[in-house]
């Protein structure tokens, strides 16, 4: 019995030192007084129960939750270490927009044109406007939250991919619970740039997991919501499309995705705020960036640095070859059709959320968040795809430090042109490719699949 409980008890206690660490750390923070940091190292301690009560919930075994203390506690740990940072997007935007609805009456500022986020975002800021905290850590406090919904999502993802092979009982949940929450990526967004990308990708992963399991109207729900927090969310609408052609989704249920996206801007509307403004605000994101890529390691990488698309034609070419790339994968998923198993269709996600924004022109680094957390999810429950998770979580993390440092890893200058990031849009692809080859080898197990089934009914 005692060899038993030595793993977990020793996990769980380096994960309260952990915690312990973390709440040590937050009583020294920079900004506020000695109130603020204890109200700071109380919500960092209650994300931490929350990412611990939410596996008791999913029936996680005691001792496999003494387990994931450990990681919990190093996640919340190194989020802590980050919470002093202020970057540019924070000083030059995010600052300044709540300045804004503190100067102007919190919730009756939303009516003004502040920022270029959309609504959902927009009440959280005029929230945090009444709360006597340093906004830094109140920003920060709300996308580390969604940081632990993001995981959660990862695990019941790939609990529900399992679940159809009979192995939903295995580690594979747990291994991306804790990956997702330790990945550079999502904790460098969250905890250190003061992005909110996990709001959406977490409830991304959470609509993916609801409609795998068949719940469609929640599923559709979830991915306005995300919808409804960042353009982004696009690059994986496809996926109810096919599910919608191969029948697995009715067109009535899709209807929810409108009504839900209506939903969330009706408290805008009823404090002023004209419907145009609303629903003009992401056709206003794109255009605000003429650079064909902004430090995203895209395919515009293998052009002279700094190149805009006014008067040439590469980012019709790029929106053109983005097409393709999902007419394809609709037209291959069709033909499969029912065939078509949970495993097959995460895989086709990822390579959605990886190939889109990779030809697409204006992306920023960030735009590869649900591409890095959708390829982590795949890998556990396929290990063909780790080479993939790894390429494409690891360019994107090279990104982070381009935009970061506001220095290129690698400035190539050949033949007198300058080139930013064609190394790193280089194994961008090749993680593409990795994730395609993955895709390709599950179409063809689903198809081998339906064969041997059809052959047994004829027999």
């Amino acid at each position: 019995m005692r060899r038993n409980w030595a793993g977990p008890g020793l996990c769980a206690a380096g994960g309260v030192i952990c915690l312990g660490a973390a709440a040590v750390w937050c009583s020294f923070l920079e900004r506020g007084g000695w109130l603020d940091r204890l109200g700071v190292s109380a919500a960092m301690l209650v994300f931490a129960a929350l990412a611990a009560l939410l596996l008791r919930a999913e029936q996680v075994a005691r001792n496999r939750l003494l387990v994931m203390l450990l990681p919990i506690g190093a996640a919340i740990l190194a989020r802590a270490l980050c919470l002093d940072y202020a970057g540019t997007d924070y000083l030059q935007f995010l600052t300044k927009w709540y300045q804004t609805f503190q100067e102007n009456g919190g919730f009756r500022a939303i009516a003004m044109d502040i920022g270029d986020y959309n609504v959902p975002y927009l009440y959280f800021m005029a929230a945090i406007s009444y709360v006597p905290v340093p906004d830094l850590y109140l920003i920060k406090l709300f996308s580390i939250l969604f940081d632990v919904i993001l995981a959660w999502g990862g695990f019941r993802l790939v609990r529900t991919v399992c679940r159809e092979t009979g192995r939903e009982a295995g580690i594979a949940p747990l291994a991306a619970f804790a990956v997702l929450l330790l990945l550079p990526t999502v904790v460098l967004n969250s905890a250190y740039w003061a992005q909110c990308d996990a709001i959406y990708g977490g409830l991304v992963l959470h609509a993916v997991a609801q409609a795998l399991a068949g719940k469609n109207k929640s599923s559709v729900a979830l991915l306005a919501v995300a919808f409804s927090f960042k353009l982004q969310t696009v690059f994986v609408l496809p996926l109810w499309g096919l599910l919608w052609f191969i029948r697995r989704v009715k067109f009535r249920q899709l209807l929810v995705f409108p009504g839900v996206y209506l939903l969330t801007a009706v408290p805008a509307l009823l404090l002023g705020k004209p419907l145009g403004d609303i629903l003009g605000v992401y056709f206003d994101q794109a255009g605000q960036y003429p650079q064909l890529t902004a430090n995203a390691p895209s395919v515009y990488q293998y052009l002279p640095n700094g190149m805009y698309s006014t008067g040439n034609w590469y980012a019709l070419v790029g929106i053109a070859a983005a097409a393709v790339v999902v007419l394809v994968l609709l037209i291959a998923g069709v033909l499969l059709g029912r065939r078509l198993d949970r495993r097959a269709l995460l895989a086709m996600a990822v390579v959605m959320a990886a190939a889109i924004p990779w030809l697409l022109p204006h992306m920023h680094e960030r735009y590869f968040f649900l591409a890095d957390v959708l390829s982590v999810c795949l890998a556990c429950v396929c290990l063909r795809a780790i080479p993939a998770a790894v390429l494409i979580c690891g360019t994107s993390l090279a990104s982070y430090r381009v935009f970061l440092r506001l220095k290129f890893n690698c400035y190539l200058t050949i033949g007198g042109v300058s080139y930013g990031m064609p190394i790193e849009a280089t194994f961008m692809l090749a993680g593409v490719i990795c994730a395609a080859v993955v895709l390709v080898q599950e179409l063809r197990r689903c198809a081998g699949a339906g064969q041997e089934r059809g052959g047994a009914r004829l027999c």
